[in-house]
């Protein structure tokens, strides 16, 4: 599917993020992100660093097919490769991919391109490469990433200032932290544990959700 900039932007909302490591016996990944989708996240990224080839192209088109049925983008991380063979809406990268490589020439000018930072340099350097929107974190603190930096809410809301593109902040939130994201000005939040670990997913994920159109509305 193809999503104007406005609804891009109106996507960054409630953004999670996969990870099947949190998945409990018998469950699937397709079975949680069908009620993490029906329960209001607003954008999916398939994010999965162990996985062989064929299992991701598999996963990624049964997950492509659950996003378009709940009209919700949906994005590979990294892979831009997967990302067009399974005609996802877009692909996520990071500051090194984008070095030497024109991700936006690869994938068209109909994909959404999101591109990570971490400082207001990387910021702008992401949206004079094309991207559509900007993961910026991590702000609390991470398990995903070992070497990922924390930014302060003033930092954050500097990143949200230099760039006219959406940016949705990453890195630790949960319904207990992200009230504290008010005033920085970003237009929502990237969740993983925070959604995938929960006991019940579509509990969290509605209550995030809430808590996400709060803390925008007082950005």
């Amino acid at each position: 599917m193809k999503f104007s900039k406005q609804e891009i932007r109106e996507a960054m909302l409630l953004y999670a993020v996969t990870d099947r490591t949190w998945l409990k016996t018998g469950e699937s990944l397709l079975d949680v992100c069908e009620k993490v989708l029906a329960s209001g996240a607003t954008f999916l990224q398939l994010r999965e660093k162990d996985f062989n080839q064929a299992d991701f192209e598999k996963e990624a088109e049964q997950l492509g097919s659950l996003c378009a049925k709940h009209r919700v983008p949906f994005v590979i991380n990294d892979s831009v490769e997967i990302a067009l063979q399974c005609n996802a809406d877009g692909v996520h990268v990071g500051q090194s991919d984008i070095k030497g490589r024109n991700i936006r020439s690869m994938i068209g000018s109909d994909k959404i391109l999101g591109i990570s930072a971490g400082t207001v340099e990387e910021a702008i350097a992401a949206e004079k490469a094309g991207a559509d929107y900007i993961g910026v974190g991590a702000v609390f603190g991470t398990s995903t990433k070992k070497d990922a930096r924390n930014l302060t809410v003033e930092k954050l809301r500097e990143i949200c200032s230099a760039v006219t593109i959406p940016v949705v902040a990453i890195g630790g939130i949960n319904a207990e932290n992200v009230v504290q994201l008010s005033g920085s000005g970003v237009d929502g939040v990237a969740v993983i544990s925070a959604v995938f670990a929960a006991k019940d997913p579509e509990k969290a994920t509605a209550q995030l959700l809430m808590l996400a159109k709060s803390m925008v509305q007082h950005g």
